[in-house]
């Protein structure tokens, strides 16, 4: 029976250490800056509103930024995409902390921060499973995400101390600092590799040839769907706020239901990329997508904070399903589509989330938290059973 990569074997690799070292890196930094944008936004507007918007910025870029600028990875070698993007990002968030900064032109700087992340990630996406061509591919992918769940857990109570103890502009510059860094980690752990077959035609040609493949190959549709059951069992973590009120309880307890599903991500990340065999990866994938969402139903039932903790920590747990998901689908499509296919599928998982969380707060206000949560569970559940079955005939 073919064993699972242990992370030990992972790491013994220069190349993923560069990769893994500069992405945490480059985490840590924004997480930093997120929290200093919004000091900066209420201490020159004392607008809560505004605050809020401008924390959003950091995400929208996510969105439109995959199919415009993913396919730089297939375009341009990736190691120097990646270098490229993160200098200029440094330069934009030292910009950003000039004391002097318009508060408009601070706030497009930031999106465009953040706008240059969809290639870097499209980029190290497509490397990666050059870098691995094996079983230690996955296991890499899930150091990774265990990485990135640990940094959402930590980054924000973190960024808050550090704020509190120096200025935001500083932060700011600490930021900057980071993408240096990781840049030069890029640039001197990863071997150059040559530009991927170029895309025929321009780039708007790359972005439609990339979606008529996904549309295209069923075992495709089937992994992106799969992910994009997010949208659905992300509503717990918008709605903890207002949940946790409902249950008596204050906004520590919000804290603490928000950090649940990461841990549990965490967890299951470590058991699924490490102790499960390839073979039994493939063969979860379809149960666990459609278990993420049962403990969403089981909110109706008023489980109390203890029991909503640990129904979280369960969805977080199931969710581990996405590192398979995310293998197969970047190693299932061509080297020079690899890039805009990530940054396809990373915006239709974005725009799930949203749309998800929009919905899941209309619901709530409409009847109440604990009902819009179990409303989306069972919505969930029955997007994904065919999904499931589907993937089982495969």
């Amino acid at each position: 029976m073919l064993q699972t990569a242990t992370f030990r074997q992972v790491f013994s690799s220069r190349e993923y250490r560069a990769i893994w070292s500069a992405t945490v890196l480059s985490d840590v930094g924004d997480q930093l800056a997120r929290v200093a944008v919004a000091v900066i936004a209420y201490e020159r507007t004392s607008s809560a509103a505004i605050t809020a918007v401008t924390y959003a910025l950091t995400f929208v870029p996510a969105l439109i930024g995959g199919p415009l600028l993913g396919g730089l990875a297939d375009r341009f070698p990736r190691r120097e995409v990646m270098f490229g993007c993160d200098l200029a990002r440094a330069v934009l968030a030292a910009l950003m902390a000039l004391p002097s900064m318009p508060f408009g032109v601070l706030c497009a700087l930031l999106f465009a921060v953040h706008l240059l992340e969809a290639p870097v990630r499209a980029a190290y996406s497509s490397v990666l499973p050059q870098v691995f061509a094996d079983d230690r591919y996955v296991t890499g992918l899930s150091a990774l995400q265990m990485a990135s769940q640990l940094t959402r857990v930590l980054g924000f109570t973190v960024g808050g101390i550090a704020v509190a103890f120096i200025q935001p502009t500083t932060a700011l510059l600490v930021d900057a600092g980071t993408f240096v860094v990781a840049a030069l980690i890029v640039r001197w752990g990863l071997a150059a590799r040559p530009v991927p077959e170029r895309p025929q035609g321009a780039p708007a040609r790359s972005v439609l040839a990339t979606g008529r493949l996904i549309a295209a190959d069923r075992r495709l549709r089937l992994l992106v769907c799969a992910a994009w059951l997010a949208g659905f069992y992300v509503v717990p973590q918008a709605l903890a706020v207002p949940y946790a009120d409902g249950l008596g309880a204050g906004s520590a307890a919000a804290g603490l239901l928000m950090a649940a599903a990461p841990l549990g991500t965490v967890a299951g990340v470590t058991v699924f990329g490490r102790f499960c065999t390839p073979a039994l990866r493939l063969t979860l994938l379809g149960p666990l997508a459609v278990l993420t969402s049962v403990p969403l139903v089981l909110a109706a039932f008023q489980p109390g904070l203890v029991g909503s903790i640990v129904l979280w920590v369960l969805i977080g747990l199931f969710s581990a399903y996405q590192v398979t998901a995310n293998g197969e689908f970047v190693r299932a499509v061509p080297d020079h589509l690899r890039g805009q296919a990530v940054g396809l599928a990373g915006s239709g998982l974005i725009a799930a989330q949203g749309i998800g969380i929009a919905l899941g707060g209309v619901l709530a206000e409409q009847s109440d938290p604990a009902t819009a949560i179990a409303v989306f569970g069972v919505a969930g559940v029955l997007a994904g059973v065919p999904i499931a079955v589907a993937w089982r005939s495969r």
